[in-house]
């Protein structure tokens, strides 16, 4: 993972982002010595297992057992891979990417985009200003009348633009050049002459998953056309890579689903009634880097779009690019063409739980027999034929039936007609993409380890053992061989946590960092030769234990020989103790 970055810039990233600061703005620690101790944000507990070791760099969980270096730390918290996650923390501490720091114009558009977030931000708040004035008086009537309360639009930092044109000139007070604005499409110009992009709007602030405001939706008062206007791409927001309420995804912890609606008004709505997780796409269609960005936060999305015919289609296309991104996928139906902003008010909250998510197929279903006049021969012909092509991509053998079924009893078919139909007998379930396993997932697997070997290289990261202490040879187990040849090269704990190509490198890293070494140069020699002692006490034990198991089984000639060395390895092992 680490290939695509020079290691001398990854060991300074890592010195800049302090893991105390870093995860101490997540969780609340408690000063130890060089150690800080919380509540783990990655399981629920009690009682604090949470260790962050100032020293060593590196955070372990005696309860769940994650662990790793402060970029391991922000993958895991923000849900971001290896390169997102050092990017965000290269763009906080405000170190230039290797490919960067050669490039003459990346100091120009990375201030450019810094300001643009200053601006929206400013932005942001005379807008949320003006809504409690005189001149946001008849939109702040209109959310009234859509059910918001002062809560919720404070929640969301919704706002007012103004009828006449002010932000524009107040933000060129406050010190934001005209070409600033330009660039963050709060203002425009047309002939000449530059005003205000957004006049007479509820404004809602589009604010990414660190708090950056990085534009608005508009949403228009009277007649006004277009209905939503939407801040275009800028040097500091892209739609296709943000959605609406990813701040509030962020913070939320355990969500089983994230709800993907189609505008703010319904993401607002349902907060307000308490509902978590829930999302907007930004006036477009959903994108395949949308689809992956709400991944992040939950195992599974539930399209939640209008009930009329424009919502139907539009929770196909969804369907598609969720699918096609291998996010787990599921529609909620909601009856009448109503919208989930218009569902819960008239219905409540305990309706909207109360509805049961259905599959993709099923739907797909559903909105195919709409089509058909099922009280004819040839539209129910038509039907078992369009959704035979639906169930030809269904892998698991239970679904399939279950849809067969019931397509048989909509389209009076039998069930082998529909069969040869689809092409074939159900074909055998796909591999299934790997599922990231939970930290309790993943602690559960964790064996019986060779504690004394990863005490012996917890020593020997140190670096306070003389050379020649330690040598790969003294390990049998090929993962802690290798990090042993690691540490000896040079290589630190942290680097070699992110080196790891699997859970069984990561793990192993996990339980040497963990390990108490806070002794003396004599101490920790004491503790190198006991560890030594005992390791190579077990290799003679285990090979004496394999030798009594074969000997009856050898010739006679082979068994004296055996006898010899099983008497050796006796004497071996009982000098060791």
């Amino acid at each position: 993972m680490a290939g695509r970055y020079p290691p001398q810039w990854l060991d300074e990233l890592r010195q800049r982002a302090d893991i105390v600061s870093v995860i101490g703005s997540y969780v609340q620690l408690k000063k130890n010595g060089h150690r800080y101790s919380g509540l783990c944000p990655f399981h629920n507990e009690t009682a604090p297992s949470f260790s962050v070791d100032s020293q060593k760099q590196f955070y372990y969980c005696f309860g769940c057992k994650a662990s790793g270096s402060v970029i391991q730390f922000v993958m895991d918290i923000e849900h971001l891979s290896f390169p997102e996650a050092v990017e965000h923390l290269a763009e906080q501490l405000h170190l230039p990417l290797p490919e960067m720091q050669n490039d003459p114009a990346y100091e120009k558009r990375r201030s450019l985009k810094e300001r643009i977030y200053l601006a929206n931000k400013a932005a942001a708040r005379l807008y949320h200003q003006y809504l409690w004035q005189k001149e946001g008086e008849e939109i702040l009537q209109y959310l009234k009348k859509r059910g918001l309360s002062d809560g919720v639009i404070r929640r969301f930092g919704i706002g007012a633009a103004p009828p006449r044109p002010d932000i524009g000139k107040k933000l060129m007070e406050d010190g934001f050049t005209k070409e600033e604005l330009l660039s963050a499409g709060l203002m425009m110009e047309r002939d000449g002459r530059s005003f205000d992009m957004f006049r007479n709007r509820a404004m809602f602030p589009i604010i990414d998953a660190y708090g950056n405001v990085l534009g608005f939706g508009g949403r228009a008062m009277g007649d006004a056309m277009p209905k939503y206007l939407n801040t275009s791409d800028t040097p500091a927001f892209n739609k296709r890579y943000n959605v609406f309420a990813a701040n509030l995804l962020r913070k939320a912890r355990g969500l089983e689903r994230v709800i993907l609606v189609e505008g703010y008004m319904d993401v607002v709505a349902l907060s307000q009634y308490g509902v978590e997780g829930v999302a907007a796409t930004l006036g477009t269609a959903l994108t395949p880097e949308q689809a992956r960005l709400l991944s992040r936060y939950a195992p599974e999305v539930h399209i939640a779009y209008d009930g009329d015919k424009a919502g139907q289609k539009a929770i196909l296309r969804g369907l598609e690019v969720l699918e096609a991104a291998n996010v787990p996928v599921k529609v909620l139906d909601f009856p009448g063409g109503l919208d989930p902003d218009e569902f819960i008010r008239q219905e409540g909250v305990e309706a909207f739980h109360a509805l049961k998510p259905i599959s993709g197929v099923y739907y797909r279903m559903l909105r195919e027999k709409e089509k058909h006049d099922m009280s004819t021969e040839e539209g129910r012909t038509a039907y078992a034929k369009a959704c035979a092509d639906f169930l030809k991509n269904v892998r698991e053998p239970v679904d399939l039936e279950n849809y067969l079924k019931r397509l048989s009893l909509e389209s009076g078919f039998d069930r082998e007609v529909l069969l040869q139909q689809i092409g074939a007998a159900p074909a055998k379930p796909s591999p299934a993409l790997p599922k990231q396993e939970s930290f309790r997932q993943k602690a559960k697997k964790v064996a019986q380890v060779d504690w004394t070997g990863r005490t012996l290289l917890a020593v020997l990261a140190t670096g306070k053992l003389p050379p020649g202490s330690v040598t790969p040879e003294d390990f049998d187990d090929p993962v802690l061989k290798s990090l042993c040849k690691d540490l000896l090269s040079g290589e630190s704990p942290a680097s070699l946590m992110e080196q790891q190509p699997d859970e069984q490198g990561r793990s192993a890293i996990g339980d040497i960092l963990s390990v108490n070494t806070d002794m003396d140069d004599d101490g920790l020699m004491h503790m190198a030769r006991d560890c030594l002692k005992k390791m190579r006490r077990t290799r003679l034990e285990n090979e004496l234990e394999t030798l009594q198991k074969s000997m009856a089984s050898l010739p006679q000639e082979e068994q004296v020989r055996s006898m010899q060395r099983a008497l050796e390895l006796t004497r071996l092992i009982s000098e060791q103790k």
